[in-house]
């Protein structure tokens, strides 16, 4: 299995994790930006962005029509196209890839969906280790502001599929705290760097530039 060991492809894999309005995105796309003024070989990808499988996500999610094991399967198809199409050759050609979400989301989500932790592990073996994992920790209550300072909860965002509770707030609030929790049980499972959500954007953004620096000078890449 790939992802129970280190990866020995000369590029280097980064990923960032957790829940809806943890900042996540945000910080990703500042050390892209940082990144790509100093070393061009940069690629980016995210979750659920495979052509060949995200219109059909996207239609079942329309429908509400999935399931928790199609959901799962779905999402593993559209992560393995995106592994063996961008991810394994840019590495191979000594990119630095940068994630949006990796197999960990899979690992949450799926789970707290009440799929079997074992089975999604399993599903996922053939994914290469990331050289750093980072993960970013907030509370449901923060999450679900952030969310709603600009929309509401989507249906499976909130985990309504779940019949958790007919307020979609409250559903959110229960689903994503379950999500929350499988994240923080896996942290020290996958060494995932656990960084604190609610601290500025700035001082994140300067943990993260320390961590990448030293990930990248161990594969002899200056920054």
């Amino acid at each position: 299995m790939r992802l129970s060991k280190k990866h020995e492809l000369p590029g280097v894999l980064i990923v960032v994790e957790g829940v809806d309005g943890s900042g996540k995105s945000t910080q990703l796309s500042l050390l892209k930006d940082w990144l790509v003024s100093t070393v061009e070989d940069v690629i980016f990808t995210e979750w659920n962005s495979s052509r060949i499988i995200s219109d059909t996500t996207k239609k079942g999610k329309k429908k509400n029509l999935l399931t928790p094991r199609t959901f799962s399967l779905l999402h593993a198809v559209d992560f393995a196209d995106r592994l063996e199409q961008i991810i394994v050759p840019a590495l191979k050609a000594g990119f630095i890839v940068l994630a949006d979400r990796y197999v960990y989301t899979a690992f949450a989500r799926d789970v707290a969906r009440g799929v079997d932790p074992d089975w999604v592990r399993n599903m996922y073996g053939f994914a290469i280790h990331p050289d750093l994992a980072f993960y970013f920790h907030v509370p449901v209550e923060v999450s679900l502001a952030r969310i709603c300072s600009n929309r509401a909860p989507k249906f499976y965002e909130a985990g309504m599929d779940l019949n958790l509770s007919k307020d979609p707030y409250e559903s959110y609030k229960i689903f994503q705290s379950r999500v929350i929790n499988e994240y923080d049980n896996m942290a020290d499972e996958y060494g995932l760097v656990k960084l604190d959500g609610k601290d500025t954007i700035h001082n994140q953004q300067l943990i993260m530039r320390d961590i990448v620096k030293k990930v990248l000078t161990e594969k002899c890449i200056r920054v």
